[in-house]
C-alpha cells in the first residue's frame, strides 16, 4: 500500500511538472516573437538568455520523459548532417556575439537513430562547449567512420573530474565556478545515448579543450 501511494505521488508530481514545462513554453514563444521584431544589442542579448531558459525547460521535460513508460523512441535512417545543422543553428547568435568559430564540413553519413533525442544530445554538448570556451571555437567532425566528435578550445576538465562528468548532479571544479552549471545536461546525454544504442565519452586536458565523442557503432 505504501509503495502504491508513493507511486501515485510520483506520477502526480511528474504530471504537474510536465504540465508546468509545457505551459511555460507559451510565454517563452511570445517573448521570442517580440524580440524578433527588433534588432538591437539588447534584443540579441535577451534572445541568447531566452535560449538558455528554453534549454532548461527542455532539460526538465527530458528528465521527466526518461523513465516514462509512454516515451517512444522512433528509430529510422537519419542524415546526420541535418540533425547537426539544426542543433548548431540554435546557437548561431552566440557564436557571432562572442566571436567564436564553428568549424564544420558537411558530414555525409546516415545513422539509425531517433532524430529528436539525438538533437537534444547535440544541443547539450554544444551548449556545454560554448559555456566553457572563451576564445577559438568548436569543431564538429566524424572520427573513424562511426563516431561524431564535438571538440572545443575551452578550459578543459581536470583529470580527477573526467571520469565523473556524466554523473547526475556532478559539476566539478569548473562547474562550481559557474553558477549556470546544473550537472544534469551530460547525465541526460549519457542516459539518452544508452537508449539510442550509442556510446558517449569525453577526452580532455586542463587548458587544452574538451572533445565529446558519440559513437554510433553499427548504427551508421
Amino acid at each position: 500500500a505504501l509503495a502504491e501511494r508513493e507511486g501515485e505521488k510520483y506520477r502526480e508530481m511528474t504530471a504537474y511538472y510536465t504540465l508546468w514545462a509545457h505551459q511555460i513554453k507559451t510565454p517563452i514563444a511570445a517573448m521570442r516573437l517580440t524580440l524578433q521584431k527588433e534588432d538591437t544589442e539588447v534584443s540579441r542579448s535577451l534572445s541568447r538568455d531566452l535560449l538558455r531558459i528554453e534549454q532548461y525547460v527542455e532539460m526538465v521535460l527530458t528528465f521527466l520523459r526518461l523513465d516514462s513508460t509512454s516515451t517512444d523512441y522512433v528509430f529510422q535512417a537519419c542524415p546526420l548532417d541535418a540533425i547537426i545543422r539544426k542543433a548548431a543553428r540554435r546557437f548561431s547568435e552566440e557564436f557571432i556575439a562572442r566571436r567564436l568559430k564553428l568549424r564544420y564540413q558537411p558530414i555525409d553519413a546516415v545513422v539509425v537513430t531517433d532524430a529528436k533525442w539525438l538533437g537534444f544530445v547535440l544541443e547539450q554538448v554544444l551548449s556545454n562547449g560554448l559555456k566553457y570556451t572563451r576564445t577559438g571555437g568548436i569543431t564538429i567532425s566524424m572520427r573513424g567512420g562511426s563516431a561524431l566528435c564535438v571538440a572545443d578550445t575551452g578550459v578543459g576538465i581536470e583529470a580527477e573530474d573526467l571520469p565523473r562528468i556524466f554523473e547526475k548532479g556532478f559539476t566539478g571544479n569548473r562547474g562550481r565556478e559557474d553558477r549556470q552549471a546544473s550537472g544534469l545536461g551530460l547525465y541526460l546525454c549519457k542516459r539518452i545515448c544508452k537508449n539510442l544504442g550509442a556510446e558517449i565519452w569525453a577526452e580532455s586536458r586542463p587548458g587544452a579543450g574538451t572533445a565529446i565523442v558519440v559513437d554510433f557503432k553499427e548504427a551508421v
